[in-house]
């Protein structure tokens, strides 16, 4: 009988708790997350063509929390212990609700290449956040890389959009704190629990905000459907908000969290690509210079122990 429990303990920790996966496939994770994110900047200005900025940000939680509900119950996902509820909360605090919709309102004013110094700061952001709450260390060449790779990208998109700072740079870096604590607590949440469930929990728990502001603001807020706004819709929803995120907070969960937010270095330049292809902005002589300066202080991160 005591053998039985045993066996029954060992199997309820092991469904609990998900298996360890190499850090190659943990990076792998990470930068096909950074690809969905680099994409949700001109799909949110996609979706501005056709909603008000309070519909956008609230529909797209709603849905997104639709998709993750309906996986949660197909496969039965119990309940988080009480004690990973507050985790779950910043959470969405911050990359549910706190940086789309802060994004959202910088992009009313701003172009996606202004509103990419934001991701340009995030990855020693979190590093930072992780630092403090996690209690990593990085070593020293790990912060010289990082803080070199984000000088490279700051200065870059503020050139880019002509060094003048606006009402919509107050709401972008106030998204970059929120977001940053979202992702120190998701990759920590991420080591207990499958990162698709540390998403969609905190997708679920927002639904009692988003449901009804949503109804009051597709009330108030005009309505235009279109190829563009319902693409860029169904993108930030189930590309940026939960497909991206679970892979994202897996690769955290595998490589670690300034490791993996350093490949965020990239995600400006490749917005700014999808800016050119998709909304038709124009990139300076500039960009290759720093492409290539962004992944070398990619690859010192990558290699550097800490």
């Amino acid at each position: 009988m005591r053998a039985q429990s045993s066996a029954t303990a060992v199997a309820s920790i092991a469904v609990a708790t998900p298996a360890p996966e190499r850090p190659g496939f943990g990076t792998l994770q990470a930068a096909l997350g950074v690809v969905a994110f680099s994409l949700t900047f001109p799909a949110t200005a996609w979706g501005l063509e056709g909603f008000g900025p309070w519909s956008l940000v609230a529909v797209r939680s709603v849905l997104a929390a639709v998709i993750a509900g309906v996986a949660l119950l197909a496969l039965r996902v119990p309940l988080p212990a009480r004690r990973h509820w507050p985790g779950l909360a910043v959470v969405g605090a911050g990359v549910v609700l706190g940086f789309p919709l802060l994004t959202t309102l910088a992009l009313e004013t701003s172009t996606t290449a202004h509103a990419a110094v934001v991701v340009g700061l995030l990855p020693l952001t979190t590093a930072l956040f992780s630092a403090l709450r996690v209690g990593t260390r990085p070593s020293r060449t790990f912060w010289i890389a990082a803080l070199a790779g984000a000088a490279a990208v700051l200065a870059f998109t503020v050139q880019q959009s002509g060094g003048a700072l606006t009402t919509a740079d107050l709401y972008l870096f106030a998204a970059l704190l929120v977001c940053a604590a979202g992702y120190t607590e998701g990759g920590r949440l991420a080591r207990v629990m499958p990162g698709w469930q540390v998403i969609g929990w905190a997708l679920v728990l927002c639904l009692p905000l988003t449901v009804p502001v949503a109804a009051l603001a597709l009330a108030h807020e005009p309505v235009r459907l279109t190829a563009h706004s319902v693409t860029g819709l169904l993108w930030v929803a189930a590309g940026s908000q939960f497909a991206g995120l679970v892979v994202w907070y897996r690769g955290m969960a595998a490589i670690g969290i300034p490791k993996a937010s350093q490949l965020q270095l990239a995600q400006p330049l490749l917005t700014l690509v999808w800016s050119v292809l998709l909304l038709g902005e124009h990139l300076t002589v500039a960009a290759p210079l720093t492409a290539a300066a962004v992944l070398v202080c990619i690859a010192v991160t990558q290699r550097s122990r800490g």
